[in-house]
């Protein structure tokens, strides 16, 4: 259990760290830039605890992008600011920049190499899981306006 613990932590911490990077990138004010970095642990430390427990990593990318969303939500109606100076940054770090690598890799040795089989199925595999992660992260995102901020009743 402690190591689990342990895990979750140090992949808090680097989660951080692109999360307070890009807010800076996108002129954050300096005062929400904590809450970035929170929002990027809390972002990415649960959808590790969700792998962990033996979720898909595009559904866990789901779940952990809405919650990132109501977080930033609640906490732009609390400090008077828009909810994407929150969430943006706070995604971030769950961006599926390895599989995506991966696919561009397999791409360029099938153009130099000549098709093979195996390299299709590695570009197939890690693009479709990177575009499932990029939906999972879009919908997540878009979740509370979809339920919050709708002109009409759901029903």
């Amino acid at each position: 259990m402690m190591e689990i613990l342990l895990a979750l932590a140090n992949d808090m911490f680097f989660a951080s760290i692109p999360a307070v990077g890009f807010a800076l990138v996108f002129n954050v004010p300096s005062h929400a830039l904590r809450y970035c970095a929170i929002l990027g642990a809390v972002g990415h430390g649960s959808r590790y605890m969700m792998m962990h427990y033996g979720w898909p990593i595009e559904w866990s990318t789901f779940f952990a992008a809405s919650i990132v969303s109501f977080i930033g939500v609640y906490w732009s109606k609390r400090f008077l600011a828009h909810p994407k100076v929150f969430t943006v940054a706070g995604v971030i770090p769950m961006v599926p920049g390895v599989y995506a690598y991966k696919a561009m890799i397999a791409l360029v040795q099938i153009n130099h190499d000549g098709f093979s089989m195996l390299l299709m199925e590695s570009l197939m595999e890690n693009f479709l899981k990177a575009m499932f992660i990029l939906v999972g992260l879009a919908i997540g995102l878009a979740v509370p306006g979809l339920l919050f901020y709708r002109g009409k009743s759901i029903i």
